[in-house]
């Protein structure tokens, strides 16, 4: 691990390429998984606050779910998650004509209506974020159901912080991510003169 500032790096995140690629996966995140995305308490606050901008963008099945049981509840660490429906969809996604996943929170966000434009959670994945001590530790969380992601990002030679530029900037900030690429490009040239 790496450390930035309040930040330990993952070395994966330098080293595996990654690029989403939706046509492959349709968004299969948003289903598979054993709960919805985890969400911060400001978030929860947030996405509260702007729901009625949301909904337009929720199926009627998600919505009738919500006023049921809520769009939040808590999992056994008592952090907060969103949501799903009996199929496993995340409450706050709707699937098209083609079967491709939609984020509904986004798709306000996009369309200049809503605040916020999804948890960082969702935004940062494959990057996943835990609490250690005074540390978030950032890790690259490996997924089959993303093999075609890898193979995109490969093909395309498109590291995870690269791909993740805009979220990790969202999160952390410019200046940490300048910090952040610096200390990859140190990291890899450090690595190809030992391997030299």
């Amino acid at each position: 691990m790496i450390i930035l500032r309040n930040t330990l790096i993952s070395e994966d995140i330098f080293e595996q390429e990654f690029i989403c690629n939706l046509s492959a996966c349709k968004g299969a995140c948003c289903v598979e998984g054993d709960a919805g995305a985890p969400v911060s308490n400001k978030e929860k606050i947030e996405i509260e606050a702007n729901f009625e901008l949301i909904k337009p963008y929720l199926s009627e099945a998600s919505l009738q779910d919500i006023a049921t049981k809520g769009g939040f509840e808590k999992d056994e660490d008592d952090e907060w998650n969103t949501t799903c429906l009996p199929s496993g969809e995340c409450n706050f996604v709707k699937r098209d004509s083609s079967g491709l996943l939609s984020c509904g929170i986004e798709q306000s966000f996009l369309a200049g209506q809503s605040t916020i434009r999804k948890p960082i959670s969702c935004y940062l994945y494959p990057i996943r974020m835990v609490k250690v001590g005074d540390y978030e530790a950032l890790n690259y969380h490996k997924w089959d159901i993303c093999s075609a992601a890898c193979a995109l990002g490969k093909h395309e030679k498109v590291k995870v912080y690269q791909f993740l530029k805009e979220p990790l900037i969202a999160k952390f900030g410019a200046d940490w991510y300048q910090e952040l690429c610096e200390i990859a490009e140190a990291y890899h040239s450090e690595k190809n003169n030992l391997s030299s």
